[in-house]
């Protein structure tokens, strides 16, 4: 497996090229943060704004896995929410639980947006998304969701749409309706992450590329062992998401790879405008969904499907285009300029995981396809557990979940079972 980053629109237009030396030798830090995705970079530069000295390992570059492969919306979606919901109210109550889930639900759009312009970070935020509505039916749910959007004080940041306006945003015949929400935002992930990472190097903090980690050895000072040395810490945390084999008798079983695919067209001109005339990112109301919008250079970028065997896929371009001519018949026979893929952590009840394997060895994972938003929250929730204040933290380290008893391999299998009956349900409504 190649350390480099993949072939993507993303790597394509990243605007560093910076490299982060392999660690060599012995390193003496506060924390060591494990991971150089959205989650590692969110909680190692809260920890380096407080003052603590960081060191962050990637076994690959800044931004190799899914955070810099993925398609760059960042929506108040949050994964997990029902069985957040449904557990949380078992303990605390429905009002509680439901302001918790609301306060979380929009708390990465104000990290990110505050982070862009503290540290002056080059990605391409733009404003706007629009939830479509897949089938006539799913504008009842459209309806709720407005009205508790409305009630909680959004009113003024959203509006109902119905099908005859359907024009005013996308030149689609495919929707029958859905939610412009302009607190959103969409961006270039890549470039957020390579951002991320030149603050906390700015801050003091150590960053490693192509620097795997080999072992965690726990200890009252725990310490990383690598091929080039060795990282001594007085806390640990692993965030890795998906793409580790660490510490697999405590961790194996509770996440999976969904292999979701993306692909970006020619630079479309014109037409650009005319699909698409308020440059909204788009995702659709079903379970397994299409999602997309426009780039800095008016490209469509456009992602859907879900590969949940584990396997490498197909041809991308091939199985994606498909949905980007029904979608917008338009673009048919569109060139198709890149194509890759992006490895999703899939958690079977959606929540977010975030615990300790020891006192001093923390873990945080698992966001279902909802990462670019969640990560930031989570790394905002782990920096201050790790800083002490705990009080977020213990609400999810106390979630339920579940965790396949069979091993890898016949979980991912479970899991794409469980996947194609719901799939199946949904054809059926």
């Amino acid at each position: 497996m190649s350390t480099e980053r993949i072939h993507s629109y993303y790597n394509a237009t990243a605007n560093s090229t910076a490299r982060y030396p392999k660690l060599d030798g012995e390193v003496r830090v506060d924390v060591a943060v494990i991971g150089g995705g959205f989650t590692g970079l969110a909680t190692a530069l809260e920890l380096a704004e407080q003052g603590k000295r960081v060191a962050l390992v990637e076994a690959h570059r800044i931004g190799w896995g899914q955070s810099g492969r993925n398609g760059g919306q960042v929506t108040g979606s949050l994964s997990g929410d029902g069985a957040i919901l449904r557990q949380l109210t078992r303990r605390a109550g429905r009002e509680v639980a439901e302001d918790f889930i609301w306060n979380l639900r929009w708390r990465g759009q104000d990290i990110i947006r505050q982070r862009i312009a503290k540290y002056g970070i080059e990605c391409d935020l733009k404003f706007g998304h629009f939830h479509a509505a897949y089938k006539p039916g799913d504008m009842h749910a459209m309806c709720a969701t407005y009205e508790e959007l409305v009630r909680r004080d959004m009113g003024d940041m959203v509006e109902l749409v119905e099908a005859r306006d359907m024009g005013r945003f996308l030149a689609t015949p495919l929707y029958h309706g859905g939610i412009y929400n302009q607190r959103n935002l969409h961006l270039h992930p890549l470039n957020l992450c390579l951002g991320e990472a030149r603050a906390l190097a700015s801050l003091g903090g150590l960053i490693f590329e192509q620097s795997p980690v080999l072992e965690i050895i726990h200890s009252a000072t725990p310490s990383l062992r690598l091929e080039g040395g060795r990282i001594v810490a007085d806390q640990i945390l692993l965030a890795g998401d998906v793409s580790h084999k660490l510490e697999r008798r405590r961790l194996g079983g509770m996440i999976f790879p969904a292999a979701g695919g993306i692909v970006a067209t020619a630079p479309l001109g014109e037409l650009a405008r005319q699909i698409n005339p308020q440059d909204v990112a788009v995702y659709d109301s079903r379970f397994v969904l299409d999602y997309y919008r426009t780039t800095a250079d008016g490209r469509l970028l456009f992602g859907g499907g879900a590969n949940y065997s584990g396997q490498a896929s197909r041809d991308i371009a091939a199985e994606l285009r498909p949905c980007i001519e029904r979608t917008f018949p338009q673009l048919r026979g569109v060139a198709i300029d890149y194509q890759w893929s992006c490895d999703m952590g899939i958690v079977i009840n959606r929540i977010p995981q975030l615990g300790k394997l020891a006192h001093n060895v923390w873990y945080a994972q698992g966001y279902s396809g909802h990462g670019l938003a969640t990560s930031h929250i989570v790394g905002e929730v782990m920096a201050k557990a790790i800083a002490g204040t705990m009080d977020q933290f213990d609400v999810f380290q106390r979630f339920s979940h579940v965790r396949a008893p069979v091993g890898d391999w016949l979980g991912r299998h479970m899991l794409a079972l469980g996947m194609w009956y719901f799939l199946m349900l949904e054809r059926l409504r």
